[in-house]
């Protein structure tokens, strides 16, 4: 079979790209013996109930941050496709392309506890293992699978240190122009700085 035959998709807004996302991408190569990791910023995410900060913005801060995690590469398609976008279809579409491949579904355990509240959540299992790292916040812990899924789901856990950036404080910290250089990569930092894109936030 040519192509990865372990393949990692992690999804989301990366508005900005944290050093938290950046743990959780090196954790999940590392400790799934990834052969590839597609880093999937969010399209017209259905769930977001704010307006994300525009799509190019965000693709070029997490080609910047995700850089030095080795087999990551940056996935535009959810970007370019048009309506809402949903982690069903990229499974899907990667699938197809990578016949035989082993998929896993990176994910924090806040939104492996929602799963089932996505669009087609039984396929989403079906075609990929879950990978699930815990978070300070979460409410249960990342070795147990959360409740509500079915008994055949896959799931196996990340083991991450205890890290609590958020995306939603860093925007704040900007729009007060305090210093965000400790939570988020050195370039990202330098790109916010340079193309101000929370300008207003």
């Amino acid at each position: 079979m040519s192509g990865p035959h372990r393949l990692g998709m992690y999804g989301g807004a990366f508005d900005p790209p944290h050093n938290a996302h950046l743990a959780l991408a090196q954790a999940a190569v590392a400790q799934l013996g990834l052969d590839e990791l597609r880093i999937l910023p969010t399209g017209n995410a259905w769930h977001k109930r704010r307006q994300l900060t525009p799509a190019h913005h965000r693709l070029a801060m997490a080609r910047i941050a995700f850089a030095v995690v080795p087999h990551a590469v940056v996935d535009d398609r959810e970007v370019r496709r048009g309506g809402a976008t949903y982690t069903v279809d990229t499974l899907r579409e990667l699938q197809a392309e990578h016949p035989g491949a082993q998929l896993f579904l990176v994910m924090g355990e806040d939104q492996a506890i929602a799963l089932t509240q996505w669009r087609d959540w039984q396929e989403i299992v079906r075609i990929a293992t879950l990978a699930i790292a815990g978070r300070p916040s979460a409410g249960q812990r990342a070795t147990l699978a959360p409740s509500g899924l079915p008994p055949g789901a896959r799931t196996t856990p990340l083991q991450l240190p205890s890290m609590a950036e958020s995306s939603s404080e860093i925007r704040s910290r900007v729009a007060r122009g305090e210093d965000i250089a400790s939570l988020v990569p050195p370039g990202v930092a330098s790109y916010i700085a340079s193309h101000h894109p929370y300008q207003g936030n």
